[in-house]
């Protein structure tokens, strides 16, 4: 990656005349879906910003109006209806607020007024669109050309696709226009733009975090590009919706593939960058160009500004090392879902063990300490160090604790029903499920499942039990990386002069969930560095047991492993959202019938 503050260089067929300059402002910002009115004053606010800093076109992130995903919301009329009308009513809106001047491009939910109704295609044709807003009108809109159809992604159920190749004409230079998935598949709008002879091509996306997608997105920007054979701008969206964290990482690259700006991840901002791009050229292609494409070209203001001393060349935000990106996911979405959906503070079981301390320091970091909850229930098999790890983790991070035994309400069970076994162990999980539960309900808080993925991918969890809470922090990171999370979080505060929040011996003893004597997770589960080797290949990479085996593993424990995982779908199905950072997340990204009769090596 290079941090370098030059002007791109120009495309070797840059048509003669000046090189024009063009200030342009990426908000890099998060929405709320279904919100249209928020999002729409945050589109104004920060639209009224980019003008005064002189900017000259101005964008915001795929579908910003409504929020994405918006989901089924796409096939309700009525929400189609009002997110058409907001964008005419925020063109409008601009202009008052003395932003009419700049062209903005601003992505919203619409429908094709042409698509005719046939088998396989969303009712009412919605379109994941965007439209260029200027002197109070809409002067230009776009539909996204490449509809994505895999992991989170299902655009084919919602959307349907735009036929033409969007370019503006700003300052002299021609912009080209797409959406997202335009970018990622081959085809489409990238080459079209170099047929269209466009100066900048610029990418307005919601695409959302997984880990090192950083480095992904960098070399596909890099690539397209070269495509275009012209500068290309890829603006990101940032913050949470559901299980989804959006990263921001906006980028600009120059036809050359040199890195002129990238933007900050997890943070709002606007990346102003001062461009020199090439003319336009006044004999244009119009007309069908690459995949059927049709060149839909509107003249906004054909001639350049006088020539100016840039402010904003460029320049890259400094980078998040793997684990601190990791964890800045994990903080973002459940931020995100707390706040979203009007919740002020969190509740936490807290055993002592490594889960629920993680899941503490991420909540503490998302909501502030002085809004997270914690609560001790221990048991008759509870550890000493259990209870006071628990208690240190409190001291440490300053969240509110107390301390509520179950013992009363188990031995009231078990005289009533004689339990013994894994009865007798489940029960103690439930009670404190239905302890917390109780008080969530009397004061409010939102109550967090403390599960990671090692467990909820062989079952080992308790349905009603530890598997309670409306959003799981942490269901998407295997039980090693949990440790090494742990790890970073104490090593970062440790820089930071501060206290580390995660009592070292929380890290470094045996995993237990102590619902019976010296009990510890290896009595029932693999070692977790190989447990979640395994689950890797089987879970996140859809391998079979033959080809787990080759790689090195045994045959008897591939297969133990993979039953466990195949038996255990009726309960992830029943599990809370959680912050998805894998390609692979239990929920959207892996889809299997809980009723199923085929094992590997059965």
């Amino acid at each position: 990656m290079s941090d370098t503050s030059r002007p791109p260089s120009r495309r070797s067929d840059d048509y003669t005349g000046g090189v024009p300059q063009l200030r342009l402002a990426l908000n890099q910002i998060d929405a709320r879906v279904g919100d249209i009115a928020g999002n729409t004053e945050s589109v104004v606010r920060r639209a009224r910003r980019s003008a005064e800093a002189g900017a000259q076109l101005v964008a915001f992130p795929e579908m910003v109006l409504t929020g994405y995903p918006v989901e089924d919301l796409a096939l309700r009329s009525s929400f189609v209806e009002a997110s058409r009308a907001a964008v005419r009513t925020l063109a409008a809106r601009l202009a008052e607020e003395g932003a009419g001047e700049v062209p903005v491009v601003v992505g919203y939910l619409d429908r094709s007024a042409t698509a005719q109704p046939k088998y396989g295609q969303p009712a009412g044709a919605p379109q994941n669109a965007a439209a260029v807003l200027y002197r109070g009108e809409v002067v230009l809109t776009f539909a996204k050309h490449h509809l994505p159809n895999y992991g989170v992604f299902d655009e084919f159920r919602y959307f349907v696709p735009g036929d033409t190749m969007p370019v503006i004409r700003v300052r002299g230079v021609d912009v080209a226009l797409a959406i997202c998935e335009d970018l990622w598949q081959d085809g489409g709008r990238v080459p079209a733009a170099r047929s269209a002879h466009a100066g900048l091509l610029l990418s307005v996306n919601a695409s959302p975090y997984e880990r090192d997608k950083d480095d992904t997105r960098l070399e596909l920007v890099r690539k397209r590009a070269e495509e275009a054979g012209c500068t290309t701008a890829y603006l990101a969206m940032t913050g949470g919706q559901d299980e989804l964290v959006f990263d921001g990482d906006s980028i600009v690259v120059g036809a050359d593939g040199e890195v002129i700006a990238r933007a900050p991840q997890f943070e709002e901002t606007c990346l102003l960058l001062d461009l020199d791009l090439p003319a336009a050229d006044p004999d244009a292609p119009t007309g069908v160009v690459d995949d059927g494409l049709r060149i839909d070209r509107v003249i906004l203001s054909p001639d350049p500004v006088p020539s100016y001393e840039p402010e904003h060349p460029g320049g890259c935000a400094e980078r998040l090392d793997d684990d601190a990106e990791m964890y800045g996911a994990l903080v973002t979405g459940l931020r995100a879902y707390v706040t979203k959906n009007g919740f002020r503070s969190v509740l936490i079981g807290l055993s002592g063990g490594i889960d629920s301390a993680l899941v503490a320091a991420i909540a503490c970091d998302a909501v502030g300490a002085e809004n997270v909850y914690g609560i001790s229930m221990p048991s008759k098999y509870s550890s000493e160090h259990s209870r006071s790890d628990a208690a240190e983790l409190a001291r440490r991070t300053g969240l509110n604790f107390r301390t509520v035994s179950i013992e009363p309400m188990f031995d009231a069970y078990m005289g009533a029903l004689d339990l013994s076994g894994l009865a007798e162990e489940n029960l103690q999980s439930r009670l404190r499920g239905t302890l917390l539960m109780a008080v969530s309900n009397q004061e409010g808080q939102l109550v967090l499942a403390p599960g990671n993925k090692s467990e909820l991918a062989v079952g080992y969890s308790t349905l009603y039990g530890d598997s309670v809470g409306a959003y799981g922090p942490i269901k998407d990171v295997y039980k090693s990386s949990v440790f090494r999370l742990a790890h970073y979080r104490n090593r970062a505060a440790e820089e930071r002069g501060e206290t580390p929040p995660i009592p070292e011996n929380s890290i470094s003893k045996p995993p237990s969930a102590e619902l019976r004597p010296g009990q510890v997770d290896t009595d029932s589960l693999p070692d977790y560095p190989v447990l979640d080797a395994v689950l890797d290949r089987y879970v996140d990479h859809d391998q079979g047991a033959d080809a787990i085996v080759a790689a090195g593993f045994a045959p008897d424990l591939v297969v133990r492993i993979l039953r466990m995982v195949d038996t255990a779908e009726y309960k992830r199905r029943q599990y809370p959202p959680g912050t998805k950072i894998s390609p692979k997340g239990f929920g959207k990204d892996r889809r299997l019938p809980i009723t199923n009769g085929w094992r590997e090596r059965a």
